[in-house]
């Protein structure tokens, strides 16, 4: 089995992060772990999440060789490696934050990844 530490500590930091916004800037997070069948929970789970949806935008915005018309490459210099990155960071620290106040940790997400994993490769095994 893989060792998690290195998941276990993402969320650590995101835990300490949120309980210092929550210090610093007094509802900036609700007290959790959230009851995800309530309205108002389910509000805040869908702000993390478009949160997180925007900073994915924000990495695309860094691809620019996708576009079939365009008759040229840009060279590897000219892509920011660093800041398409740290878009898709700031992505996974508000899923992570997602995850914490709803009660899941590093082990939920990584046996929920594990069993995923399965049945995407059943499924590419039988032809989905």
């Amino acid at each position: 089995m893989i060792d998690n530490c290195k998941l276990k500590l993402m969320f650590e930091k995101r835990l300490e992060f949120i309980n210092m916004m929550k210090e610093l800037i007094p509802d900036s997070y609700p007290e959790f772990p959230l009851d995800i069948s309530q309205k108002s929970s389910q509000q805040v789970c869908r702000d993390l999440a478009l949160k997180g949806v925007e900073e994915m935008f924000e990495a695309l915005q860094h691809l620019k060789n996708w576009k079939p018309h365009r008759q040229t490459d840009l060279s590897t210099e000219q892509f920011n490696h660093d800041e398409f990155l740290e878009e898709i960071v700031d992505a996974f620290n508000y899923f992570f934050a997602m995850l914490i106040i709803t009660g899941f940790n590093e082990d939920d997400l990584f046996d929920a990844f594990l069993m995923k994993d399965s049945i995407i490769r059943e499924r590419l095994k039988n032809g989905y």
